[in-house]
């Protein structure tokens, strides 16, 4: 399952909760009537009876959440979506789970680190590598990344001089 939002906190006291988007599809996957899945001691579906948005982020009510307690049980729950139930991507466009755990080496072959997430924004995402010297960020353009290939969980890079030293975080 893909991870689509996570629960940030309850809002007001009829069940609704905040969710943190991770999608790029906001509107098709918190639509009235939309079927997401959570971990709740097991995993199970929770339907959207209600969304409107509020600074760019969705305001849901499920169906059978009610009261303010049963919205605070479910913050920071991840909301997601069977991967066969994501829209096909454009040329070039790739969901983030299919990038995470990719290796990374350098255009010459050296290698790098592996992916351990995603973070930002289209147009400014940034892989985000786990690397002998600590945590490393790399922006995801295609000036930098030459080569991805999810299903060969390869990516090729070709980092202008100093990027590799400037934004590495101890970890």
């Amino acid at each position: 399952m893909a991870v689509v939002g996570r629960v940030a906190r309850a809002h007001g006291i009829r069940g609704q909760v905040i969710v943190n988007i991770e999608t790029d599809f906001p509107e098709e996957r918190f639509r009235p009537g939309a079927e997401l899945f959570v971990d709740r001691g097991g995993v199970g579906p929770l339907i959207v009876g209600t969304v409107r948005f509020q600074h760019d982020r969705p305001v849901i009510g499920f169906l059978g959440v009610d009261d303010m307690d049963g919205a605070t049980a479910l913050a920071g729950a991840e909301l997601r979506v069977p991967i066969d139930r994501l829209a096909a991507l454009p040329e070039g466009a790739f969901y983030h789970h299919d990038l995470i755990g990719c290796q990374v080496h350098t255009v010459d072959g050296a290698p790098v680190g592996a992916v351990t997430g995603v973070e930002g924004t289209i147009g400014r995402s940034r892989l985000v590598l786990d690397t002998e010297r600590g945590e490393l960020l790399i922006p995801l353009v295609s000036e930098i990344c030459t080569t991805i290939d999810p299903v060969a969980k390869r990516i090729v890079i070709d980092p202008p001089e100093g990027l590799l030293e400037l934004n590495t975080r101890a970890t």
